[in-house]
């Protein structure tokens, strides 16, 4: 049995697959919906495009915390799978100091191992945060330079 939500516009379900279901206002069924986050780090709240498995946008969310709660959840829970992030509390060390070197990290989801392939691979973002992509596909973020160890930002700051 599946529970249907009604927000304005549009409906949305979860099936028994896990995959979402949306319905457009004028009856049209899309399945398999994905929730996109137009800016994922710095507005995760806002800007939230339901996108079809053929690419099309079907319905744009401009604020989460417009929608009703059981909804939000269902979104929250369809992005968290998404937009995977560990973040990175602190460098136990790093291989080398030229690149390729790999890194080992302590993350908020446990300990790991990455491959930097250059150092291009480390954005800036606002307010001292970057974001690192490994060479396996992940991205990792660190949300402030400065709230890290000493040792972790004298390591990090050999590749910035």
């Amino acid at each position: 049995m599946t529970n249907f939500t009604f927000i304005p516009d549009f409906q949305l379900q979860r099936e028994a697959s896990g995959r979402l279901k949306y319905i457009s206002p004028h009856g049209e069924v899309h399945q398999g919906v994905v929730p996109v986050r137009a800016f994922p780090l710095a507005a995760p709240e806002e800007g939230i495009s339901l996108v079809s498995l053929e690419g099309h946008e079907l319905a744009w969310i401009e604020q989460l915390s417009s929608l009703p709660a059981a909804v939000q959840r269902l979104l929250k829970e369809e992005l968290a799978l998404r937009d995977f992030v560990p973040e990175i509390k602190r460098l136990a060390s790093v291989s080398s100091f030229g690149t390729p070197s790999t890194w080992t990290v302590e993350t908020d989801r446990g300990n790991t191992a990455f491959v930097l392939k250059g150092e291009e691979d480390i954005r800036r973002l606002k307010g001292g945060e970057l974001l690192i992509a490994a060479s396996e596909g992940v991205q990792y973020r660190i949300a402030d330079m400065t709230a890290l160890d000493k040792a972790s930002r004298r390591l990090l700051e050999r590749f910035l």
